[in-house]
């Protein structure tokens, strides 16, 4: 019914109306062909020599695709390969540019960004930390995601990898010859990235890689904080990755620098104790360097509270006294890098294994900071008020 009521309507009305539909796309090259063959349509039902409603149908059904059955697969496929968008997504954007590959291509991606802006707002608290190092830095940027599936992701790992290796050349503002400098995303997300993966490529910023990775995994990912860590000409920068799926990436990291005294030689030795080093305060977790740093306020608050435990036993204030004094002394063994117990070998301390090197290599060697971050960690308080990494300089 619906074709014999178009049949009736002028085909040169109808022509006209073809032609005015297709002509602002002018990238099909299919339309004039058919428009044509519409016009000698036209003059064979007006003289007589073809069916309105057969003919209308058959030419109407010709628009209802821009290519073949196994040409849509084709380009479905090949879509899909370019981007890892969803593939309800690939074959609507295929769909809106009639199927031209590059043009759908575009379209997905500026749907992905309107996508990704939207889930901007949601809770980030998996993803993975990045450690790149050259002779005289190490760096170290946390890039967050929804789930742990997208943290496993190539795509997002090798974005990680590439920001860890870009942070390596931000610039120190806080002047430190050696230390810990913490960067976040207002001087790091303009920087450049020249990326070369096959579903991201080309020089971006990385604000803009990272909404583009979010596009295509269909999550929030973010890029949360940095780090970089310089050591002086005599110094020596271990890292240990914790549930590291690939050189470089980790959930968990420690980061340890050592310093030595004059030239020394036997740099393998320090090497090893450093990577040591870097083990035990990712399983340790220390809160200071040692226990001369460990902030007055901390102390007072810890003294009040084994005083109120102590008093709570009835003994004299002698004993209570001594009670506080003791279990003050297992606080700085807990919290302080150099009263702890050493993981490996926990019949000495941090103190006495850093002594032990001094004396293997025949120069002092000291600690002069070291640094533990962890995915995710204070993302929750983080909506209130920062929370930061541990960190310490001596």
């Amino acid at each position: 019914m619906a074709f014999a009521r178009a049949a009736r309507r002028p085909v040169g009305v109808f022509i006209e109306t073809a032609r005015s539909r297709f002509s602002c796309r002018n990238e099909y090259s299919t339309v004039a062909s058919k428009l044509e063959s519409l016009s000698q349509f036209r003059s064979s039902v007006l003289a007589g020599n073809a069916s309105p409603v057969f003919g209308y149908g058959k030419f109407l059904r010709s628009f209802s695709s821009e290519a073949p059955a196994v040409d849509q697969m084709s380009l479905i496929k090949q879509l899909r390969q370019r981007t890892s968008a969803p593939i309800k997504d690939v074959k609507a954007s295929l769909v809106e540019c009639n199927w031209d590959l590059e043009a759908a291509q575009k379209d997905l991606r500026k749907r992905g960004k309107v996508l990704a802006s939207k889930k901007s707002s949601r809770t980030a608290a998996e993803g993975m930390l990045a450690v790149a190092q050259n002779e005289g830095k190490i760096a170290v940027i946390e890039l967050n995601c929804e789930t742990d599936f997208v943290a496993r992701n190539d795509i997002f790992q090798y974005l990680a990898l590439a920001m860890a290796k870009r942070a390596l050349l931000v610039e120190n503002s806080s002047q430190q010859v050696s230390g810990v400098f913490p960067f976040g995303p207002e001087i790091f997300e303009e920087l450049k990235l020249d990326l070369d993966h096959p579903k991201v490529n080309g020089e971006t910023t990385v604000s803009n890689a990272v909404t583009e990775v979010a596009a295509i995994m269909g999550e929030n990912v973010k890029f949360r904080r940095g780090f970089l860590l310089s050591k002086s000409s005599a110094g020596v920068l271990s890292a240990y990755l914790h549930t590291s799926p690939q050189p470089g990436l980790g959930r968990i990291a420690g980061i340890v620098s050592l310093e030595v005294e004059g030239e020394n030689t036997q740099l393998e030795a320090i090497q090893r104790v450093g990577s040591e080093l870097a083990m035990h305060v990712v399983a340790a977790k220390p809160l200071f360097l040692s226990k001369d740093l460990v902030s007055s306020e901390a102390i007072a608050n810890e003294r009040e509270i084994l005083k109120s435990q102590a008093e709570s036993t009835a003994k004299s204030q002698m004993a209570v006294e001594k009670m506080v004094e003791g279990r003050l002394r297992k606080y700085f063994e807990e919290v302080a890098l150099m009263e702890q117990k050493f993981i490996v070998n926990d019949a000495i301390n941090i103190k006495t294994l850093v002594d032990n090197l001094s004396k293997e290599v025949g120069s002092p060697v000291k600690v002069t900071n070291f640094l533990r971050v962890e995915v995710g960690e204070g993302i929750e308080r983080l909506e209130a008020a920062s929370d930061e990494p541990v960190a310490q300089t001596a």
